[in-house]
């Protein structure tokens, strides 16, 4: 069957049920969820730009809708990981950015209304974020983590580089197992962003990328291609380089909720294993 149709089906079903609303939120939500699941990702890119439009759609319709503002932005995110064109990755950035912070604002007003002011008022407002909240709150940081991937010249945007970690550390000190690890791999990224020279903290990173291993059992294999690239090259490792690229290109990539997003680390595997980026 192919992935068009996978989708309309229950798109479909909801619709005749008579609550286009409800379709609406469940179908933008199912999209991102199939894409996950799909084995080919040259199938994904080519349908990505499709599926984006139609939750645009869906976003133009509903404008302050959070979960559809959400799926948005997990999407245009999800379709820039799949291209190479830095700057069409860079576009897909900022508009998952955009979708993202207007969700944070649709559904966490005081974070929202803190979030350009002091940090001592954002941590105040973030810091009454309960467990329910906590999604919204992830959406929005991965979101502006994948921003500032594109934005790292800018000193304003590596000033609110605070902000942001204190956003994973909330989730984490609320739910230390929060989407399987995921929490931890972006807390960890974040902790080695900048060198130990200028305030990196290395092993607060490898803490993170270790508690991100062991809550996805190593199936998510995204957690050892970043654990290779951003703490082994650092530091030099050239043995835990190599030893968790190699895991990533032996593992079974099918898993459920993993399956794109592991081949997609079987492809980036190959080619920093390729680099011999210890000899340079």
């Amino acid at each position: 069957m192919s992935l068009i149709r996978t989708l309309a089906l229950p798109l479909l079903a909801l619709l005749l049920a008579g609550c286009a609303s409800l379709a609406s939120d469940r179908m933008a939500g199912q999209l991102r969820t199939v894409m996950l699941a799909q084995d080919d990702p040259e199938t994904v890119r080519a349908a990505a730009p499709a599926f984006l439009l139609l939750v645009e759609s869906l976003i133009a319709e509903s404008p302050d809708d959070p979960r559809l503002l959400a799926t948005g932005a997990e999407l245009a995110a999800s379709y820039g990981a799949l291209l190479e064109d830095p700057d069409r990755r860079a576009r897909l950035a900022d508009r998952a950015y955009d979708y993202a912070r207007r969700a944070l604002c649709a559904e966490q007003a005081a974070v929202c209304a803190a979030l350009d002011g002091p940090f001592e008022n954002f941590s105040a407002a973030v810091a009454k974020v309960g467990p329910a909240g906590l999604d919204n709150l992830y959406v929005f940081a991965t979101a502006w983590a994948t921003w500032l991937e594109f934005h790292g010249g800018d000193m304003d945007a590596l000033a609110n580089l605070p902000k942001l970690e204190l956003l994973f550390d909330h989730i984490l000190s609320q739910d230390p197992g929060f989407r399987a690890g995921r929490a931890h791999l972006y807390a960890g990224a974040l902790a080695i962003l900048r060198p130990a020279a200028l305030g990196g903290q290395p092993d607060k990173a490898r803490g993170h990328f270790e508690e991100a291993l062991r809550l996805s059992d190593g199936k998510d294999l995204m957690v050892q291609v970043e654990y290779a690239r951003r703490y082994a090259r650092q530091a030099q490792d050239q043995p835990l380089h190599d030893r968790l690229l190699n895991q990533v290109l032996t593992t079974d990539p099918d898993s459920p909720g993993l399956t794109l997003t592991n081949l997609l680390a079987q492809e980036e595997a190959k080619r920093l294993l390729a680099e011999d980026w210890f000899a340079l």
